[in-house]
């Protein structure tokens, strides 16, 4: 049904009262809005600022918004971020260079400035998102509710899909929330999907479809690519705190590899053959907890052990927690 009034007719009219700065939310529920946005921004004196699903994709070839919108990922807060917020200081980012030349004394510098496991298991469990600090005890339920309504109403309205093609996509992700750090096998999920094995790329599909709205998080082998019909190598849920939200049991590796991928979104990161992952195609990392060893990367270049349950590492052996202060 195409609205009464556009979403040009509501900006002309704001800009016709001397209105300067138009906010709009949800802008993915409206259709065509990407027009809409390009004839605002052609003919009229006119800011606007727009938030979407992270599903949205704004194709660029169907309205030209390349040179006209600025489009900003914005993603969850890292454990430096949450520190700063939930205990009002000012902490520094570091680079992964710092981290990895002079992780032990930063560690003991930083541990000065805060407590660190109990926050540490607050973040994990609840403080990914920002409006965790509007209402600390409805969160995870809030949490919860997000997530469905994504799967519900905001996939749905980005991509065209079915509405029996939602119930698939919380089989899927009830699958990947009951699993270790999933390493998916295609013929065992289309069984546990109830699909066929021809539905091989509906998979995929809903692969990228929970991808794009920020619920998966995929990793892929190095060198394979990001094409939508390329197997991943590892699914998870996007952020830890989603674990907490959605699923009934969580597995304690996950939620170490989980959190250590989540704090890399600027970096290039894949599986490695040995180790968990592999960054910009140098660094190699294995996570584990205190009592790890180095055997599983043992002679391989630029190695390293992550672990979650020390304070202060040594050596090759660094702590979780020290990446959350890569943002």
């Amino acid at each position: 049904m195409v609205p009464a009034v556009s979403l040009f007719d509501v900006a002309d009219e704001f800009s016709k009262r001397n209105g300067k700065i138009l906010a709009i939310d949800e802008i993915h529920k409206y259709q065509n809005f990407e027009t809409e946005l390009k004839k605002i921004y052609d003919i009229l004196d006119l800011k606007v600022i727009f938030s979407g699903s992270s599903a949205l994709k704004i194709d660029n070839a169907k309205a030209d918004l390349s040179r006209r919108a600025v489009v900003v990922d914005v993603g969850g807060l890292s454990f430096r971020e949450f520190l700063e917020l939930n205990n009002n200081i000012k902490l520094p980012v570091l680079s992964l260079n710092e981290i990895i030349t002079n992780h032990v004394d930063i560690a003991y510098d930083l541990l000065n400035k805060f407590s660190l496991k109990e926050q540490f298991d607050e973040f994990i469990q609840k403080g990914y998102y920002p409006f965790y600090f509007e209402d600390k005890e409805f969160y995870l339920l809030k949490l919860n509710e997000t997530i469905k309504t994504v799967m519900e109403v905001d996939i749905p309205s980005v991509f065209p899909i079915e509405f029996n093609t939602v119930s698939k996509l919380k089989k899927l992700v009830y699958l990947i929330c009951e699993s270790y750090p999933y390493v998916p096998n295609i013929k065992e999920l289309l069984g546990r999907m109830d699909m066929n094995k021809s539905d091989y790329k509906n998979l995929y599909r809903y692969f990228y479809y929970l991808d794009r709205a920020k619920i998966f998080r995929i990793i892929r082998q190095k060198h394979r690519g990001d094409n939508i019909l390329t197997k991943p190598e590892k699914i998870y849920l996007n952020n830890t705190n989603l674990h907490y939200a959605y699923c009934s049991k969580r597995n304690i590796g996950t939620i170490r590899e989980l959190f250590f991928a989540s704090m890399l979104d600027g970096f290039n990161i894949t599986v490695h053959k040995k180790a968990d992952f592999i960054l910009n195609d140098k660094y190699v990392f294995e996570m584990g907890g205190k009592n790890k060893t180095k055997k599983q990367i043992y002679n391989t270049e630029n190695s390293y052990l992550v672990l979650d349950d020390i304070e202060i590492g040594i050596d090759n052996k660094i702590p979780l927690w020290l990446f959350g202060f890569l943002y």
